[in-house]
């Protein structure tokens, strides 16, 4: 395993997130109130819903996003919790059973 390249794709991932996040809430909420607020969605100024709503449903989605995307980086580089890497999923197996024969 490298951890240099685990790292760094790590913080490529966390830097992503957040500047999704960044251009939703601050950008959609703040910056482009005004351009968004000339469209409606349920009587609601979509700049009001980004501001209350949205920025939010995108932060939760984007946790989940982060754990999917974490889980398979962990496999790729043979750090998941459940000790499956993508190289070898049979080597999980083995070392499965001869846990349970010791």
């Amino acid at each position: 395993m490298n951890r240099r390249s685990y790292w760094h794709e790590n913080l490529r991932l966390v830097a992503l997130c957040l500047s999704i996040w960044f251009v939703v809430s601050f950008g959609f909420g703040i910056l482009g109130l005004d351009l968004l607020n000339r469209i409606q969605i349920g009587g609601f100024q979509l700049g009001f819903w980004f501001a209350q709503q949205g920025s939010i449903y995108v932060f939760v989605a984007l946790i989940f996003f982060y754990a999917w995307r974490m889980a398979a980086l962990d496999r790729a580089f043979g750090v998941s919790e459940d000790g499956v890497s993508e190289d070898d999923p049979g080597e999980h197996r083995a070392r499965k059973n001869d846990v349970a024969k010791g």
